[in-house]
């Protein structure tokens, strides 16, 4: 049985959209099992690579409202989740007890309560396009990581971020915002967008191999539920995902 960890992370100055996940804990915690976007897109492409966990330490990257933390613990991980949301960190403590260890921290900064090769499986789910350098979170992830690790996650496309906001430079990382609706109605929410080629070289200058890139279409069940969307997502790509092995 774990304990809740006090937060002893910085968190820093220019991350962005904090607020708004503050906003959005609640909502979160209440629709996003069934939300097609996460139920029916991306969490089947995310566990699609995640290698066998059961009796793995897996770091859970940006926990949001603890959805895969109480996956990973259901499969038989020892899991440690953080998120940089105070309220975010309440939801997934709700969801989970103290069945993980559980830290408010931000990717921008150090995961210095974190020791090195100790982590077997770092899963992060969407998270990693809130940052806009991806130095300090991969170095970070190549140092916890044991030889031979794994390094999942998800992030927007940069394709979809590149035409859905009609920018001009495909080839920039910029600062994005776009108004999510919730049960209390609209939030905004800001986020980076980048080249394709920048997400891979992170991670490959990092130290990792990359061993799958997958852009894998909604399930049935999404198209049940909002066929309109569903046939937008099977010609446009909504979500990147990404499978690395620590070198």
């Amino acid at each position: 049985m774990h304990s809740q960890l006090e937060s002893k992370a910085v968190i820093n100055k220019n991350s962005i959209s904090l607020d708004s996940y503050e906003k959005m804990a609640e909502y979160y915690f209440t629709f996003v099992d069934t939300k097609p976007f996460n139920a029916y897109y991306e969490r089947p492409g995310t566990l699609s690579l995640l290698p066998c966990v059961t009796g793995k330490e897996v770091l859970d990257a940006g926990c949001a409202a603890g959805w895969y933390t109480k996956w990973l613990i259901d499969q038989g991980a020892n899991v440690t989740a953080l998120d940089f949301s105070p309220s975010m960190i309440a939801m997934t403590q709700k969801r989970v007890g103290h069945r993980a260890k559980v830290v408010r921290a931000d990717l921008n900064e150090p995961l210095s309560f974190i020791a090195d090769k100790s982590i077997d499986i770092v899963v992060s789910s969407l998270t990693l396009h809130y940052l806009k350098d991806w130095n300090v979170a991969m170095s970070e992830f190549g140092r916890i990581l044991k030889q031979s690790g794994y390094l999942v996650f998800s992030v927007h496309h940069p394709f979809m971020d590149f035409t859905y906001f009609n920018r001009e430079n495909y080839f920039l990382t910029e600062l994005l915002e776009d108004e999510w609706e919730t049960n209390k109605g609209k939030v905004k929410v800001q986020f980076y967008r980048r080249p394709l080629w920048k997400i891979i070289s992170s991670v490959i200058e990092a130290g990792f191999t990359i061993e799958e890139l997958a852009e894998p279409m909604p399930t049935e069940k999404f198209k049940e539920l909002q066929p309109k969307i569903y046939e937008k997502l099977t010609r446009k790509p909504h979500f990147l995902f990404l499978r690395a092995r620590r070198n």
